[in-house]
Order: structure tokens, then C-alpha cells, then sequence
């Protein structure tokens, strides 16, 4: 019996080891950051902190959490067989994305110039497949850029962030290229419009804010009256336990005391507690009073000195 119980015990046990690494393996593996644009032909778009035009990736990061770029890789291929990796160093805080934000990495084949500058170049002829991997080397996200859609200075991009729909970002009013920020931004607000045509005047507004604070005010008013209430019922009823009234009439018939017995108990609590009460003074300080030397008062100049001979 011991012995199976030891068996049940083991395979219990392997049972919970093997869950709880399957569980931590899946959160390591949970797709937080994805590549959401990119831009491969740059004549006149954003330079890099170097002050050159050349192509980027930008990864962003979905979650609400921040999410750490270090060891991970970025791999592209532009031909059948031939693939560049790129190692995202550790050490720098700037791999750190902060929740809903974005890393830009420059593909300028200079990777000497700083952790967000790739060893590979994007090919603006062929296609360009891009692959971002965990430390683990764990497909988190790819794409793949079709070769001939994108002209000068033009991105291909997820139409929001995180979208799995891409467009061709061409520059324009409404599709415009944004590196290191919202794919999709919103320049105006429907309900903000709607609510400006329907009051122009903005009364509806006023009465609206007006309602709300009175009626905040009314339901101050009835709180604190009801709290009262029962406040001083309660005094009231601890006060009849102490005179050991049982009847309410008779408490009502209670006399209040006077206000000079409410005047003597506060300025006997006062003394009390600034130790005023009976406090003196049992230091005794001596102090040798000096007098100047004068001959008026001088005691051998007195005329009960016997005369000399």
C-alpha cells in the first residue's frame, strides 16, 4: 500500500510539474509585440538620429503591459535560402516598450551605429519577407512586403495598430506615413460634433451641469440629515441608559444642564491637557548681586576706627 501510495504521489506530482511548465512556456510565448510597419525605399521621409534616409521596421507593442525588445530577433529574407538575423542587444532601457507604443529599427546594414540600427538592408525590388522572434527563437509575428507596391517614401502598414488588415500608406491626407506612432489617427470626434451641432449655444450643456450639482447637493442634504438623525437618537438613548430612564417622556422631560457647568468642565479639560493645573516652578536660581567699589560707603572710613597716635 505504501508503495502505491508513493506511485500515485510521484505521478500526482509529475502531473502538476508538467502543467505548470506548459503554462509558463505558453506565457513566454504570448505574442505581445508584432510588426506593424514598414517603409523600405526612404528618399525624403524620417531621418535616423545620424541624419541619413534609409528604410525601417516598426514593431508595436499590443498589450497593456511593457514588453522588453532585448535578445530578440529579427530575421529577412528578400531571396529563397538567404536570410539575415539580427540580434536586438541587451542592456539598453529603450528595448523596453511601453504599453500601446512603438520601436523603430532602422535596415541600414550599420549595426555599429546603435542598438535600432540593423545589420541588412530591405530590398526594394524583390519581396521582403520580415520575421520577428522571442529570446527563445519563437515566431512572434511576420509579414510579408509583395515586391512592386510601394513607391518612393511609401510604408506598408496594418491599418490600425494591430490590425491583421495592411494597406499602402501613399502619403496622403488620409494615408499618411507615421513611424513610431498610431497607424490610425483620429483628427476629429463624432460624438464631440454631433453634440456641437445639436447645441450650439452650449444651454443644454449649462442646464445639464446645473441638474447634476443640484441634485448632488440634495443628496448631501438628505445624507447628512439622516446621519444626524440617528446620531442623536443614539446620544439620546445612551443618555437615557446612563440616568436609567426606560421611559421616552420622561427623557424628554430631562433638563439640560446650564452653560456654566459646560464652561467649567472644558476649561478643566483645557487645564488638563496643556498641564496648566497646579504647575510651578521648583527651580531656585541665587544670584550674586554686584555693587561698585565707592568710598562714601567704605567701612574703614567710618568713625569707629580708633584714631592714630
Amino acid at each position: 500500500m505504501r508503495i502505491m501510495n508513493r506511485t500515485k504521489i510521484g505521478i500526482l506530482l509529475s502531473m502538476i510539474v508538467v502543467v505548470c511548465f506548459s503554462s509558463c512556456k505558453e506565457q513566454k510565448v504570448q505574442k505581445k509585440l508584432m510588426i506593424n510597419e514598414v517603409l523600405i525605399d526612404n528618399q525624403t521621409d524620417l531621418e535616423d538620429d545620424y541624419g541619413v534616409h534609409n528604410g525601417w521596421i516598426e514593431i508595436f507593442n499590443k498589450s497593456y503591459g511593457s514588453s522588453n525588445l532585448a535578445a530578440c530577433l529579427i530575421k529577412v529574407s528578400s531571396t529563397p535560402g538567404d536570410t539575415a538575423t539580427y540580434f536586438i542587444p541587451k542592456g539598453d532601457v529603450l528595448t523596453l516598450v511601453k504599453p500601446r507604443q512603438h520601436a523603430l529599427f532602422w535596415a541600414d546594414n550599420l549595426p555599429n551605429r546603435g542598438t535600432f540600427h540593423t545589420n541588412f538592408k530591405l530590398d526594394s525590388i524583390n519581396s521582403n519577407w520580415i520575421g520577428l522572434y522571442d529570446s527563445g527563437k519563437n515566431l512572434l509575428d511576420e509579414v510579408t512586403v509583395p515586391a512592386g507596391v510601394l513607391k518612393t517614401n511609401q510604408s506598408y502598414a496594418r491599418i490600425s495598430d494591430g490590425d491583421d488588415k495592411w494597406e499602402i500608406k501613399t502619403g496622403s491626407k488620409d494615408k499618411y506615413v507615421t513611424p513610431s506612432t498610431n497607424n490610425k489617427t483620429l483628427d476629429k470626434n463624432a460624438k464631440q460634433e454631433r453634440f456641437q451641432e445639436d447645441d450650439q449655444l452650449g444651454i443644454g450643456m449649462s442646464i445639464t451641469a446645473m441638474t447634476v450639482v443640484f441634485i448632488g447637493l440634495i443628496l448631501l442634504y438628505i445624507a447628512f440629515k439622516f446621519v444626524g438623525n440617528i446620531s442623536v437618537k443614539m446620544t439620546s438613548r445612551n443618555a437615557m441608559k446612563v440616568s436609567g430612564i426606560t421611559d421616552e417622556k420622561d427623557a424628554k422631560n430631562m433638563k439640560e444642564a446650564p452653560g456654566e457647568i459646560y464652561a467649567a468642565i472644558s476649561m478643566a479639560m483645557h487645564e488638563i491637557q496643556n498641564e496648566v493645573h497646579d504647575n510651578e516652578d521648583t527651580v531656585l536660581t541665587i544670584t550674586r548681586v554686584k555693587r561698585s567699589y565707592s568710598p562714601w560707603s567704605s567701612k574703614i572710613y567710618t568713625l569707629r576706627e580708633i584714631p592714630r597716635k
